[in-house]
């Protein structure tokens, strides 16, 4: 029996069954998800980190809608949110807790914490018991402290007391945070939330553009900007020196979802998401694949390629070939499908491998492991989807 075309539905569906299948082993039995190692066994030991339990309670959130029943692993996540992160003094959530369950960083993050805003958006909207609360209480903190009404974008990162802001700006937090944003909207069905979306957008795409659309991801607290930022760290993996041709392939992904879910959409959100999405797929693509990180100039620097970034460029080129009648981003599609079977996906343990290096080979310099399903849970279930609303809400909506 011939194995189906990469990238085609029937594709798709067994990269999902083995995607979730695979995340499915990080689920503790006293509480949270743990990380996975590259063959999937969960090292309980290194505790519990804030994203990684966010972004798996949203996985399971969205197999609970592909599977038309609550899935236990959502309710599971939803309870580690409430119960093993939240802090009961300062408010908010930690940024991981011991394998103990205590404290281990008290950070707290925008970019964690909108990823718990996603979480409950999804769960609320799958209808996880106790998600709906946990949403309520997630928006007020985001607001309350991340969100800069003056700046139109979200502050960086507090101490534990909520008493200390980082002096640094992020636009990661911010393009996670309008992910966050638009599920909101349709989980509460406060508009409030895409209008904030749009004004992050706004801010993001202006610097983009006045940088030949290479973004721009590191600030100081008055938003200026800093090129040089990381140079002697170019591979951080939260925070890297230089263009990121990854985001400027998500925030593409992000903006046709965002002019889908308004009203009355200004136009340059689809000029915008198509500049970014060239500009992402010239400077970083190298064969098949796309490199982590580059210069100013376009030129890569960190040439390890990451299973995210393919996950965006599949999910940012199916998006704008949809909404352009296939004048962009469909020539790229069935390469980046085919690179993600042929070099991505693991055969022996399942899901996907998380780096390769510059020879395409298994490396772990940046992403050791497999942590993370999110990008890979949406790039296999968007294609399926309409353009607007989310799709957590699509799913719900059958």
């Amino acid at each position: 029996m011939s194995r189906p075309i990469p990238g085609s539905r029937p594709w798709r569906e067994q990269q999902l069954d083995s995607v979730l299948r695979f995340a499915r082993r990080s689920a503790l039995t006293d509480g949270g998800f743990g990380r996975l190692d590259a063959a999937g066994d969960v090292q309980a030991e290194r505790g519990l980190e804030l994203w990684i339990n966010a972004r798996m309670t949203y996985v399971f959130a969205i197999a609970s809608m592909r599977e038309g029943t609550v899935d236990p692993l959502a309710e599971h996540g939803v309870r580690a949110l409430r119960d093993l992160f939240e802090d009961p003094e300062h408010g908010g959530w930690f940024a991981a807790v011991t394998s103990d369950r205590r404290p281990a960083e008290t950070r707290k993050g925008c970019y964690e914490h909108a990823f718990v805003v996603l979480a409950a958006s999804a769960a609320r909207i799958a209808g996880v018991p106790g998600a709906a609360e946990l949403l309520d209480e997630a928006l007020v903190v985001h607001e309350r402290w991340f969100w800069d009404e003056r700046a139109g974008r979200c502050r960086e990162a507090w101490d534990a007391g909520w008493t200390t802001v980082e002096a640094y700006r992020g636009v990661n937090s911010n393009m996670h945070t309008v992910e966050a944003y638009l599920t909101a909207s349709d989980a509460t069905g406060d508009q409030r939330w895409r209008h904030r979306a749009l004004r992050i957008c706004e801010q993001v795409v202006a610097g983009a553009r006045a940088n030949d659309w290479r973004l721009p991801e590191h600030f100081d607290a008055e938003w200026r900007v800093l090129l040089d930022y990381n140079a002697s760290a170019p591979a951080d993996p939260f925070r890297p020196y230089g263009a990121t041709p990854g985001h400027g392939l998500e925030w593409s992904r992000l903006l046709i979802g965002l002019e889908g879910a308004l009203d009355d959409p200004p136009a340059w959100l689809v000029e915008a998401a198509t500049e970014l999405y060239r500009r992402a797929v010239r400077d970083g693509s190298l064969g098949d694949t796309i490199v982590y990180t580059t210069d100013w100039a376009g030129e890569p620097v960190t040439r390890e390629r990451f299973h995210w970034v393919m996950a965006e460029a599949v999910a940012a080129a199916d998006a704008l070939a949809r909404r352009t009648d296939g004048a962009v981003g469909a020539a790229d599609l069935d390469r980046w499908w085919r690179a993600i079977e042929n070099h991505f996906v693991d055969h022996e343990h399942g899901s996907w491998h998380h780096e390769l290096d510059d020879a395409l080979k298994v490396s772990g310099r940046t992403w050791p492991d497999k942590p993370d399903a999110y990008h890979a849970v949406n790039a296999l279930l968007l294609p399926d989807a309409p353009l607007a609303p989310t799709l957590a809400w699509t799913l719900a909506d059958g």
